[in-house]
Formats: structure tokens, C-alpha cells, sequence
């Protein structure tokens, strides 16, 4: 359905859309061929020696790092000055894109190999190269072949969480200075001192993952409360009222008097202890005292932020837990159609841990904050199960439903999209892929997975 626009105009409008992606196009495969040119012109300006070698600058100091990581060659610093001007960039600007050319084509072959074949965007894989070179062999070869098949769909915060994944496995000594030195950052700070006759202050903090998922959920919980009591204030507005009103229910109580459990044991009852319910996937063995010997049962999988969570900081919020919720795993291939329209909670946890995001074109909105649709909507006889729904954003559904959007699932986590222009879009978990045009004519085959 396109509203507002006619036939003429629809028209326009659709040689506009194919003359953009034919320049999007053209521009791709030029950045493609300066990078392979920079690469091979790397190649042939390397030196032997450290001195004279190109380092990397940060903050004005040289920090004697190597442009490019452990086991890339080393490039000659003269042969960078002359390349800079030519490129358009400062000395330091120039060192650091050459060091990620050349981070990228020795240390990286499967993303690079994914970059030639144009499965992936030059400037994407670059910056992977740059967030990659201060990993050691091992742990930049697992970013490598764990990425590379899914890089062109993945989003900066789930290629920052493979490259943290990659220190806690293969460089366990840095990852825990790492999580030590962050566990000093841990502040909470009110800003009374800038308090005016505005009436309002500044909140600001950095707290342990597990007390700021607890205190979502109260502020949230609470914001809600005073929605449903009649406040019509925006959720912001609430949300920071819900503060007040949790700092307020906790100075009423009394502190200092100890329950019957306290007086007869002199130890605080297990139910003063932390709730914690964290989704974390862990092998059989990662808390047990043979973790080390086991591959990859250092590393956790904190499902609530989808982030990888070292075993050493799972102990330390278990033994602070007062109450532990252990959740069973689900069949994420099974099917459980039910008659009712409305989608139960089991479907919704299903379908957020196949999907992990909306499944819109390029989008990379975490599933958890979207909607469950019925691909084929219930009203022309779709079935309320997992296998006909998909996770869809909120303002993704919308085109979906109102603007002319449609998609079909070939395979559980593939859809295929067309737009209202007719274009088409493959989506897989390996990201999204336009498809040919001929792809798209009517009656066409499915394209191959």
C-alpha cells in the first residue's frame, strides 16, 4: 500500500531507488580496489627491523606498537609519509588505516577474502581490523572464523562482545586485569553540588552488571505502577520519579532490627540476599575446579545483554545471590500451534532466542525489545506457533502491516523480503543480501540458500 503517491510519481520514484543502488554500487567496488592497491603497495614497503618501522599514535604519544598485530609485517614509516598526502590524511591518520589494511589482509583472510568477494563492506572490515590488533595470534584467528561467515549482518556491540570473547579464551591474564581494573570504575554519584533553583540534579554511575539489571528492573516495575495510578508525566519523567520512590520505600525501613532467623544464628536470613536471575549458558563443567582443562569453560554467555561473561565474575554473583532461577532450555525447532491469536509467553522466548533481532532487512534491533508477528497473519488463517512467527521492531512491523512490506520464510532464521519497489532482500543469520534483479522477477525460484 503506497499512500499519497501516484502513478507517475511511483514510477519516478522507483528509477530513483535503482539509479542510488547502482552508484552505492559503483562507489563499493572503488573503495574495494583503493584498499587492494594499499594492501599490495603494503606489501611491498615492509622491513625487517623494528626501527624505522611504522608505530601506532594515541592521544599525541607514540605508543611503539606496531601498525598492525602480532606476526603482520612490519612497514617502512618513510614509505607511510609519502603514501599520507596522497590518501588525504595526517601522518598518524595515514599509519593507522595502512596498519588496518594490513591488519585486515594478513591477519584476517577469511573477513578480507569476504571483503573481495563484496559480501561485505570495505569500511565495516576495516574497522574490525582496528579493534583486532592488539589480540594475540590465537584469539584474532578465532574472531576470524567465527566472524566471517556472519560479519556482514552483525552489529558493533555483537562484534565488540566476539572480540571480548576472544581475550577471555585465548589472553585469560588480560581479561581478568581487565575485569579487576573495571570493577575500581564501579561509582555512584548524585550531584548535589550543582543543585539550583531548577529543582532538579544529575545522576550519574558505573555498577556491576547484575545490580544494574536489578535496578532496571525496579525503576522499570515502579515507572509502570505510576502509569497504571493515573500519571500521565512521560516515561522518562516517571522513570525518574520511580528513583525517589524506591530511595523513599528504603529509608522507611528499619535498618537495624533483625528477623528471627538473625537473632537465633546471629547471620542475616537468605532472604536479605541478592535475587538474581541472569540467562548465562555455560558448559557442564565451568564451575567446577576442572574449568581450565575444559575448552571454552572459561567464558559464559550473559543472555540478558548477550554479552560473554567471565566464570570467575558468574561465581561472584552466584555467591552474593540469595535466590538462584534455573531455566530450563528450550526446543527452539519445535512447533507448539495453539487456536488464540494472542502469542504465550513460551512462543516469545522461542522466538528471541532464534532470532536474536528483528528480522527486517539490515536490522539489528535485539529481539527482546520487539515484537512477535504472525508471518502470515492470523486473520487469512496463519497458525500462532513459532514456526510462523518472527521477531519484528516495532517500527518494522508497522511497514510490514501499513506500507507495502512482505516476507515468507524459507528455513528457520531465513526470510525473504520484498519491498513495496519490488526489490528483494535474503535475510539469514549471515545478514542481508540483495538480491539480483532478475532474482526478483514474479515466479522466479527461491534464491539458494
Amino acid at each position: 500500500m503506497e499512500l499519497g503517491i501516484d502513478a507517475p510519481e511511483r514510477t519516478l520514484t522507483h528509477e530513483l531507488l535503482d539509479g542510488i543502488a547502482e552508484t552505492h554500487h559503483t562507489l563499493a567496488e572503488l573503495e574495494l580496489a583503493k584498499v587492494q592497491q594499499v594492501a599490495h603497495w603494503a606489501n611491498l614497503n615492509t622491513i625487517s627491523s623494528a626501527e624505522g618501522a611504522a608505530t601506532l599514535t594515541e592521544r599525541g604519544l607514540d605508543t611503539g606498537l606496531p601498525v598492525a598485530g602480532e606476526g603482520a609485517p612490519l612497514i617502512s614509516d618513510f614509505a607511510i609519509i609519502e603514501l599520507a598526502p596522497i590518501l588525504g590524511r595526517s601522518l598518524d591518520s595515514a599509519r593507522s588505516y595502512v596498519g588496518c589494511v594490513v591488519e585486515l589482509s594478513h591477519r584476517l583472510p577469511n573477513i578480507w577474502a569476504k571483503a573481495e568477494e563484496g559480501l561485505v563492506p570495505v569500511w565495516k572490515a576495516l574497522r574490525i581490523a582496528d579493534q583486532t590488533r592488539l589480540l594475540n595470534h590465537e584469539a584474532v584467528g578465532f574472531v576470524d572464523h567465527h566472524l566471517a561467515p556472519f560479519v556482514a549482518g552483525c552489529s558493533w556491540a555483537q562484534i565488540d562482545r566476539l572480540v571480548e570473547e576472544a581475550i577471555t579464551r585465548f589472553q585469560p591474564d588480560l581479561a581478568e586485569a581487565r575485569r579487576r581494573r573495571a570493577e575500581e570504575t564501579r561509582r555512584f554519584d548524585i550531584d548535589l553540588d550543582h543543585a539550583g533553583t531548577d529543582g532538579v540534579v544529575a545522576v550519574d554511575g558505573v555498577l556491576d552488571t547484575a545490580d544494574a539489571l536489578d535496578l532496571e528492573r525496579a525503576v522499570s516495575t515502579k515507572a509502570r505502577e505510576l502509569a497504571g495510578l493515573g500519571d500521565e508525566d512521560s516515561l522518562d519523567v516517571r522513570r525518574a520519579k520511580a528513583v525517589g520512590e524506591i530511595a523513599r520505600d528504603q529509608l522507611t525501613l528499619d535498618l537495624t532490627t533483625l528477623d528471627s532467623d538473625e537473632e537465633e544464628t546471629g547471620r542475616p536470613s537468605a532472604s536479605t540476599g541478592r535475587g538474581v536471575e541472569l540467562f548465562v549458558h555455560l558448559t557442564d563443567t565451568a564451575l567446577t575446579d576442572d574449568a581450565v582443562a575444559d575448552e571454552g569453560a572459561c567464558v559464559g554467555r550473559l543472555q540478558n545483554l548477550q554479552v560473554p561473561i567471565t566464570v570467575e565474575q558468574i561465581r561472584a554473583w552466584c555467591g552474593a545471590a540469595g535466590r538462584i532461577i534455573v531455566r530450563p532450555v528450550l526446543d527452539l525447532a519445535g512447533c507448539e500451534p495453539i487456536e488464540a491469536y494472542e502469542v504465550p509467553d513460551r512462543h516469545r522466548r522461542i522466538v528471541v532466542q532464534r532470532d536474536h533481532h528483528c528480522v527486517f532487512p539490515g536490522c539489528t534491533k535485539r529481539a527482546e525489545r520487539c515484537d512477535v508477528d504472525h508471518i502470515v497473519p492470523h486473520a487469512q488463517g496463519g497458525v500462532t506457533c513459532p514456526c510462523n512467527e518472527a521477531a519484528l521492531c516495532r517500527g518494522h512491523h508497522r511497514a510490514k502491516t501499513h506500507a507495502g512490506w512482505s516476507y515468507e520464510r524459507l528455513a528457520p532464521t531465513v526470510y525473504l523480503w520484498t519491498s513495496p519497489s519490488q526489490h528483494r532482500y535474503l535475510v539469514t543469520a549471515a545478514g542481508t543480501r540483495a538480491l539480483d534483479p532478475d532474482d526478483g522477477e514474479p515466479g522466479a525460484d527461491p534464491p539458494e540458500l
